[in-house]
């Protein structure tokens, strides 16, 4: 196959700044230490962790004609990523946000949708987009002209192809479901985080939301809890918690994101399913150790021996 990993959906540009505890009022100005960009979003994070991670990685989505697309096709360049499916649609700016990083890791943001609802993947694209080891569909409830029926026979069609294939959201609410569990049959692994998969569901429980997953067609689930770690749940019978790491929390923008392409290194790399999801607890740590999307992440070498030396906190109950 041409690609590894395939990663489509949401790709932002972001510019973050900290430690930020409030908005100066009226025309005033507040010093911060720190201001960064990034390419951030669940399609776009995960592309170039995958990247760092020695993937050959496809980026699949929508951008605006404006310096922040620009900038977004630049800085993907820089890690190799083919970004020759990355549409420029027009009328609408590039998905961007303004991240307002607080001294706990939190990062409030004021964002703008833009060009994340307005790209569509045609047919005719299917031999390129779907040529890829994994198929990650990451965003969904962003993309407003592809969620639904486009979305579904694009990841059906992956899955006849043989593709192993990923899928996180954008989901806050139970009227998102519907979306949802149009694509759940046809994937192998959903990855939502805690408060995702309990606005969906409408259960509390970890165990319970995994069955519930599992009866609508989905393999697995993989729910990311932050600091209380991670839980696997798949329909084989596997089913356990992962504890998080102890690190120096700088900025939690894109942990998720980081956690999904650690999840499918661990999964090219052959590894049982304890292991890639520890391999993908680590990318999420190291992912909070900086400001903005992957800044804290290098290399698949060093998220290794970082796994070797880091100690885990005991299993919370979420």
């Amino acid at each position: 196959m041409q690609y590894d990993y395939t990663s489509i959906g949401f790709f932002t540009f972001d510019c973050l700044g900290r430690p930020v505890t409030e908005i100066p009022p009226g025309g005033n100005t507040y010093f911060i230490e720190e201001v960064a960009m990034a390419v951030s979003g669940a399609a776009g994070a995960a592309a170039i962790v995958a990247a760092k991670y020695g993937m050959k990685v496809l980026a699949v989505g929508g951008i605006g004609d404006d310096l922040m697309g620009e900038w977004v096709i630049r800085r993907m360049g820089q890690f190799d990523i083919d970004t020759s499916m990355m549409q420029l649609c027009p009328g609408v700016g590039t998905s961007s946000s303004i991240v307002t990083t607080r001294p706990d890791g939190q990062r409030p943001a004021l964002h703008m949708r833009g060009a994340t609802g307005a790209f569509v993947i045609d047919e005719d694209d299917y031999d390129k987009v779907l040529d890829a080891r994994i198929v990650h569909m990451g965003g969904t409830g962003l993309m407003d002209r592809m969620d639904g029926e486009r979305s579904f026979r694009l990841m059906a069609e992956a899955k006849r192809r043989g593709r192993i294939t990923t899928l996180d959201v954008f989901a806050a609410d139970r009227k998102d479901m519907e979306n949802v569990a149009g694509l759940l049959p046809h994937t192998d692994y959903f990855i939502p985080s805690i408060e995702e998969a309990r606005a969906l569901s409408g259960l509390t429980t970890k165990e319970d939301i995994g069955r519930y997953f599992n009866d609508l067609g989905v393999r697995c689930t993989i729910m990311t809890m932050g600091e209380a770690g991670a839980y696997y749940h798949h329909a084989d019978g596997t089913r356990f918690h992962m504890p998080a790491f102890e690190i120096d929390v700088v900025c939690t923008c894109g942990c998720g994101d980081a956690f999904n392409a650690g999840f499918a290194a661990g999964l090219l790399q052959g590894y049982d399913p304890e292991a890639a999801t520890r391999l993908a607890q680590a990318s999420s740590a190291l992912n909070a150790t900086g400001l903005g999307s992957q800044a804290g992440i290098v290399d698949l070498e060093r998220t290794l021996a970082f796994i070797e030396g880091a100690r885990t906190k005991s299993v919370q109950a979420a």
